[in-house]
């Protein structure tokens, strides 16, 4: 492909406040010189934008599907943590998504796990010790320790979680944060270990505490948590100490757009482009000393060609000078990828998910009930009446409290079950093998029979989701660690938007239910959540007593 042009236009520099006429002049995929000139076109150029920190996983889509899309909405490179496939496959797995992100013209950025797995009250498929950290950190195409999920560990000083930062440190590479909720002297301690970022914020608040001890904080918007409302002031307010990001984004959701809808949501606020696209283009480059450049003479010719800074609308994506997107069209083709996976489950009995009333959390006659929040990865720890059949626990569409199971993949086990509010199905079931950060399968549904089909359907698939109505089914296969599939990314999202509307039919009001539901496995995220291994308190860090 030519990549040697010149292209004129309002050329933005981002980096002197400052917006002019001007002619870019590529050579070599390189910027050899920007020239001022009386007659551009009204379309702007800016440096391609960055999603701060984002699971590659959670599109469902492998890197090279992922960037198919992604430069369709001017996104250049991903701050990737590939924890979700590594919970799976380990080491196996990391690599997995470094080679086939490398087979196309885009940027991933990997880090190296830092909680595999998760905790200690959860089965997953791999363990990645301090040691295989070290060793990760230690390779170029590794950028950053990924979010430090154990917030615990580092307030107790854990000596594995210490020596996993402190091996960043030695290479000179930053660790992520990631602690929902935690606030004056722990947020201080959580901060003074060396972890400068977090995307867990929820409230304002809780990011000026963490600002205020010189954390860095990534405005996130993705397909469950949404925290653009409570936070986008900052990006006025603390322009050098804000990113923004997506952390979980499914297929259709990214086929509609990117960073790019933030920046047009942020201009609607009032906040000025340019403070907007310092915190999109620039500080994800300058905290992760990433080698994209910022689109200045010298600099690699990674950039986009905006209709203007107030819709966002992207004409053209640049990589090192190679048009990969023109007006919505990709030309990233699909890449033949080989598939890998650790799934051992067998097909499980309707029985085994009966759940007797003295085997339950229960506080004077009532039972322990998670409560799901849209748009939120937390959830409440609800005592509510239950629906007692006999000395059996069963769903109660009524009252919207139905029946969640997890089921270990890695080895034959029994299943645990739980209750959740909020999900609003009257009938039927979905289950998926997406299930942060263990992946092993979780469900919800009104029957038994329903919820015992709907995770045969995924144990079928090796790994997927799957919804059943009372007329019909659908199964989204997803044979690379259960997580991602090979197919064209296009067709994934299409694919997802057919099960994800099955699933809507059966009553729920979730904008993103298989999104919300595989977070409900996610122990990390307060206040009550369900394993493999039984109901977890967040709050207190441990199972709770049957």
């Amino acid at each position: 492909m030519n990549n040697s042009f010149s292209i004129a236009g309002q050329y933005v520099d981002i980096l002197q406040k400052q917006m002019y006429a001007a002619t870019l002049t590529i050579r070599d995929g390189i910027i050899v010189s920007i020239d001022a000139c009386d007659n551009a076109p009204s379309q702007y150029l800016i440096p391609g934008f960055i999603d701060a920190h984002v699971h590659i996983e959670s599109s469902m889509l492998i890197p090279s599907s992922f960037a198919q899309i992604a430069v369709t909405h001017g996104t250049i490179g991903t701050i990737s943590d590939p924890h979700e496939i590594a919970n799976v496959c380990g080491i196996e797995g990391v690599q997995y998504m470094i080679d086939n992100g490398k087979k196309v013209p885009f940027h991933f950025f990997f880090g190296a796990p830092s909680c595999v797995p998760a905790t200690i009250f959860e089965t997953a498929g791999a363990q990645i010790d301090s040691t295989a950290v070290a060793n990760l950190l230690a390779s170029p195409d590794i950028y950053y320790l990924s979010e430090m999920m154990n917030f615990p560990g580092v307030l107790h000083q854990d000596k594995e979680v210490l020596q996993k930062i402190s091996a960043a440190h030695k290479v000179g590479k930053p660790v992520d944060g990631h602690a929902p909720g935690l606030m004056g002297e722990d947020a201080k301690k959580y901060i003074e270990a060396g972890i400068s970022t977090d995307h867990e914020c929820f409230t304002l608040e809780e990011a000026l505490q963490k600002l205020k001890h010189g954390m860095k904080i990534l405005i996130r918007e993705g397909s469950a948590a949404k925290n653009f409302e409570a936070l986008y002031s900052l990006i006025k307010e603390y322009p050098s100490e804000v990113m923004l990001c997506s952390d979980d984004k499914h297929p259709d959701s990214l086929v509609e757009g990117h960073i790019n809808t933030l920046c047009a949501r942020a201009v609607a606020k009032g906040i000025d482009p340019l403070l907007i696209l310092r915190a999109a283009c620039i500080n994800p480059v300058d905290h992760y000393q990433l080698p994209t450049g910022k689109m200045q003479v010298g600099d690699a010719a990674n950039f986009i060609v905006l209709e203007d800074l107030i819709s966002f609308n992207v004409k053209q994506t640049y990589i090192k000078g190679t048009l990969v997107a023109e007006n919505g069209k990709s030309f990233i083709p699909t890449i033949q990828a080989p598939v890998i996976n650790k799934f051992e489950a067998t097909p499980l009995l309707e029985k085994n998910i009966e759940v007797l009333v003295n085997k339950y959390p229960t506080k004077e006659g009532k039972i322990a009930v998670m409560e799901a929040i849209d748009g939120q990865l937390i959830t409440n720890k609800l005592w509510l009446t239950p629906n007692l059949e006999g000395d059996t626990l069963k769903s109660n569409p009524a009252t919207d409290i139905l029946k969640m199971v997890v089921y270990n993949r890695y080895y034959p086990a029994a299943p645990t079950m739980a209750f959740i509010k909020n999900f609003g199905f009257k009938k039927g079931a979905i289950a998926s093998s997406v299930a942060h950060d263990s992946h092993n399968i979780v469900a919800v549904g009104v029957e038994d029979e329903s919820i015992g089909q709907a995770i045969n359907l995924v144990i079928e698939q090796q790994g997927g989701l799957s919804c059943v109505g009372p007329d019909r089914q659908k199964v989204l296969a997803l044979p690379v660690a259960g997580l991602m599939s090979t197919a064209d990314g296009y067709e994934v999202a299409a694919a997802y938007t057919e099960i994800d509307q099955l699933a809507k039919s059966l009553g729920t009001g979730l904008a993103a239910p298989f999104m919300t539901l595989s977070f409900m496995a996610l122990l990390v995220i307060p206040h009550l959540k369900l394993s493999d291994r039984g109901l977890f308190d967040g709050d207190a860090f441990t199972l709770m007593e049957m």
